[in-house]
């Protein structure tokens, strides 16, 4: 079969024949795939700045999809650390952690949003209690994730969004996604009384907003949850001592490991029928997977879809 193949972490992948895939267990299926999303996860991990990466190599990159199992039924799957992913023609996948998807999904669609949209969708299902009229902050909302945030957020009850990223171009169409109203990180402060931040960014701007944002806050002693579920801008943040005690802020993570795999999967099949009932907005693109030396690198909006 065909796959794409990465050999070292600073390479990128190249497409080319690659062995059969093989299930080892009662719970591998052998699988056609049908497409797979390049996500920042993806990226992250084949060049091994995510903390779940692996030095294992070759290493086929792809860490979900939309596959077709053997009775030709559709799943949408979620790959665990393994060096055979779904940038190929055919997976492994471990069937405890995929779901069954209608016969009329549109692949594609479904790859592009999964990956994206369960991060704000678990994070604010799995990690804190969140209420229905509770105020939303996003920060990173010009990114795929971010603007599939907005949405969820809506849809969850948040009385009010804030929409805060640099791309200023972007602030419109977050704004018709159902942002209440768009911010450049300068003026963050407007958002201050919110019961809720999703950020993607981390680093010197998630620190430097923090403080400034605490000390407007009408009521310093309102909780205030800070979700950390992306490091766009950095791995480490220098958090002022001050915002830890100038307001009563708790930061919590979301992501692989401070979430089971049995809750992640639990969620998908509710994102997975928004996504098809067409009740989240999805940028995607699809490509053909022997074209991903050319796109593996390409800056756009929309989020890539390898079809083998």
């Amino acid at each position: 079969m065909h796959a794409a193949v990465i050999t070292a972490h600073d390479a990128p992948p190249a497409y080319g024949e690659h062995p059969e895939p093989v299930a080892l267990d009662e719970h591998g299926m052998v699988v056609d795939v049908l497409a797979a999303g390049l996500h920042h996860l993806t990226r992250a991990k084949a060049n091994g700045t995510h903390y779940s990466s692996s030095s294992v190599f070759p290493l086929v990159p792809g860490v979900d999809g939309v596959v077709r199992d053997a009775s030709g039924r559709l799943r949408y799957a979620a790959l665990d650390d393994t060096p055979l992913g779904t940038f190929a023609e055919r997976t492994v996948i471990d069937v405890r952690r995929s779901i069954i998807l209608p016969d009329n999904v549109d692949p594609v669609r479904i790859a592009a949003a999964m990956n994206p949209g369960m991060s704000s969708w678990v994070a604010l299902r799995r990690r804190i209690t969140f209420r229905e009229g509770q105020r939303v902050l996003i920060l990173g909302a010009t990114g795929n994730a971010g603007r599939i945030a907005v949405q969820i957020a809506k849809r969850f009850g948040a009385a009010q969004v804030f929409a805060a990223g640099r791309d200023t171009t972007r602030f419109k169409a977050l704004e018709d996604l159902g942002a209440d109203r768009a911010l450049t990180f300068d003026e963050i402060a407007a958002a201050a009384d919110v019961d809720v931040v999703l950020d993607f960014v981390w680093g010197a701007p998630a620190a430097d907003a923090m403080l400034p944002m605490l000390t407007a806050r009408a009521d310093r002693t309102a909780p205030l949850t800070w979700l950390q579920i992306g490091s766009m801008a950095g791995g480490s943040a220098p958090i002022p001592s001050a915002a830890l005690r100038a307001a009563r802020l708790e930061i919590v993570g979301s992501g692989i490991g401070s979430v089971s795999p049995r809750d992640f999967i639990a969620e998908l099949p509710e994102l997975a029928n928004a996504v098809t009932e067409g009740a989240i907005d999805v940028q995607a693109r699809s490509v053909p997977l022997a074209q991903i030396a050319q796109a593996w690198s390409e800056k756009t909006s929309e989020r890539l879809v390898f079809v083998p």
